[in-house]
């Protein structure tokens, strides 16, 4: 039985394909869409979802660490999240795919290379909010939040 960590990678990995495809076919008009879900333009969403990744794996390592994450509320992510949007709505598709690449590929590996034991140790994410396992994040904030943002640009360009 293969061990957690490989099979997480590799349904992500797969999922990052998707993404790929969908953001290297999609249109100038397209790109600059507004997404009914978030209120995001297309290119503000899709640059979200490829910068998130660095930040994501870093929670996963030290929670599979077993060590403490900083103080952080839920109302401080959804300030980062909306600046972030407003700073990137203009980005280039070029840059946002590069971005994609790299970082889920770094996402991937970090994850491939979790022990079961790893993954089922807890820490606190959210100050206030049940603490979470490393492979709730890899579930939720990984897998769930491609599904999630990719899922809004497909109904918001119409595919």
């Amino acid at each position: 039985m293969e061990a957690k960590g490989e099979v997480f990678a590799k349904q992500f990995e797969a999922k990052v394909e998707e993404a790929t495809a969908l953001l290297e076919k999609l249109s100038d008009a397209d790109w600059k869409k507004t997404t009914p879900a978030e209120k995001w333009t297309v290119a503000a969403t899709a640059h979200h979802v490829a910068s998130s990744y660095e930040p994501i794996t870093r929670i996963i390592k030290t929670i599979a660490a077993g060590q403490a994450l900083p103080h952080f509320t839920r109302q401080m992510l959804d300030e980062m999240n909306a600046q972030h949007a407003k700073e990137f709505a203009g980005c280039t598709k070029a840059e946002t795919i590069a971005l994609h690449k790299k970082g889920a590929a770094a996402a991937a590996a970090a994850v491939r290379g979790f022990s079961d034991a790893e993954l089922a140790k807890t820490g606190t994410v959210f100050t206030g909010m049940p603490p979470m396992s490393a492979e709730e994040m890899v579930k939720g904030a990984l897998l769930g939040h491609i599904d999630e943002h990719f899922g809004s640009i497909r109904k918001t360009i119409g595919g």
